[in-house]
């Protein structure tokens, strides 16, 4: 046995052989993990790859047992709060069943998201979880799912794709918020999101691509229908894409003779921009605007006052994503499921009702 290290930083695979005095295809099955060896050699070749500070070539791991031990993730926003928390739990998940996450960000774009797609595939990846950009463009996810590649999606699902869905409950959540708010005597409620169309107004449920928000919004439209508002289809406004274009949109809306009397925003980001320009504007909440935001991040604790939230089991969703996968990968070849999630309202101190003098009047506008 040749105990002198390679002068090479690359060690490779008959180098450790060498050490170990095994042939290279003996050391290979050591340390691929595949294959029959004795105790003896095993310990032999375990110490001569760390003595020589060995590390695997995982693509040639991967040509040779035909898995890379990586999950390849594909979010719409890692910046906002709502994802990082979710890919914590595909991340615990994952790295308890021996895999390795591959994050990448789409900014909610088409474009970006297939490209991330093909640049993760070419990694070998063993499997995706993908929260698409657009229900209405997933070719490249056809594409992937007959390459071979299992996928689920997180949190936005498709009619399309017979693949496992791990989703939230956010229709029944919306239609939950609304129903609270007319109940206090609200009547000029406004569904903010950053969703867009190409003339940015709001027709039907189906011009919005994403689908959690798109359940959303249809919630918010049945809670109201349901309750006899009409017209309430011009209080979704879209496009709050970035905190300058929210400030115009609310700008716009508070400046206007018939305000609104409360906001639905569609995320924590969208409700922070929010309750920021309430703030500044010298604009009360909840007096004179009441307002509820999807999602439970930490700000909305913390603020004066405190802001009413529909939690979502947010964690929950990238940790049932991730096990699923894994499930796949572990050889479950049961048809797709979709799980729906239960969300929670939490009821803080930013939603007041209209006082009886004002409900009248504003029952009126919108009957």
């Amino acid at each position: 046995m040749d105990p002198t290290p390679p002068r090479n930083n690359a060690v490779t695979v008959a180098d450790v052989a060498r050490m170990a005095g095994v042939s290279k295809a003996t050391a290979a099955r050591v340390l691929g993990g595949y294959g029959t060896v004795s105790d003896r050699v095993r310990e032999a070749v375990t110490l001569a790859a760390r003595n020589l500070n060995y590390r695997p070539n995982e693509l040639a791991r991967s040509m040779t047992t035909g898995r890379s031990g990586t999950i390849g993730v594909v979010v719409g926003d890692i910046e906002n709060p709502f994802f990082s928390l979710a890919v914590r739990g595909i991340t615990d998940i994952a790295r308890q069943a021996g895999f390795t996450v591959i994050l990448t960000n789409s900014g909610e774009n088409t474009e970006t998201e297939k490209a991330a797609i093909r640049a993760l595939l070419a990694k070998r990846v063993d499997g995706l979880i993908v929260s698409p950009a657009m229900e209405s463009d997933v070719d490249h996810l056809e594409e992937a799912i007959r390459s071979g590649c299992p996928m689920v999606l997180l949190d936005r699902g498709s009619r399309t794709l017979g693949v496992d869905t791990v989703v939230a409950d956010d229709g029944h959540a919306a239609e939950d918020i609304t129903r609270r708010l007319i109940a206090g005597g609200h009547r000029r409620i406004a569904y903010l999101t950053a969703c867009d169309t190409p003339d940015h107004r709001f027709r039907l449920p189906s011009d919005i691509s994403t689908g959690s928000v798109r359940r959303r919004i249809e919630g918010f439209l049945r809670a109201c229908h349901e309750a006899g508002l009409s017209g309430m289809e011009d209080w979704v406004r879209l496009g709050a894409l970035t905190p300058a274009e929210t400030q115009r949109i609310v700008t716009a809306m508070l400046t206007d003779k018939h305000a609104p009397t409360a906001i639905i925003a569609s995320d924590s980001v969208i409700g922070l921009d929010v309750f920021k320009i309430c703030r500044d504007r010298g604009i009360d909440i909840p007096r004179d605007l009441s307002l509820v935001s999807f999602h439970d991040a930490d700000w909305t604790s913390v603020t004066t006052p405190p802001v009413t939230v529909v939690r979502q089991p947010v964690y929950q969703l990238g940790e049932k994503a991730a096990k699923l996968l894994v499930e796949r990968l572990n050889g479950n070849g049961g048809p797709a499921s979709r799980v729906v999630l239960k969300t929670e309202l939490v009821e803080r101190a930013s939603v007041a009702d209209i006082p009886a003098e004002q409900m009248s009047e504003a029952r009126q506008e919108k009957v």
